[in-house]
């Protein structure tokens, strides 16, 4: 595997496939971080239009799935701020 730069480059459907894939799979904590590294990637300038093209793509796979995740917590703290509102109210017509 080369470390070069340039050289591990996504290109092609397959590789943007498994990519999806393996974006899928990350926390929010680790899809954040890798933005993160994206996007000073892309400030830091020097690469192809091919590499920029890539990792833009790629970053917005990133906050697609940080922004999946956000909703997602979003979700799970409403549904328990319902339960505890209906638990409070079973409890005040008991009473």
């Amino acid at each position: 595997m080369s470390e070069t730069s340039g050289d591990s480059a996504p290109s092609g459907a397959a590789t943007a496939g498994a990519e999806g894939t393996e974006i899928a799979g990350l926390s929010y904590e680790e899809a954040r971080e890798q933005l993160v590294l994206t996007v000073q990637r892309l400030e830091s300038g020097g690469l192809s239009l091919e590499e920029s093209i890539a990792l833009w793509e790629r970053g917005e796979a990133l906050a697609d799935q940080c922004e999946a995740k956000l909703e997602g917590a979003r979700r799970k703290l409403e549904q328990a701020r319902a339960r505890r509102e209906d638990k409070a109210a079973t409890e005040d017509a008991s009473a």
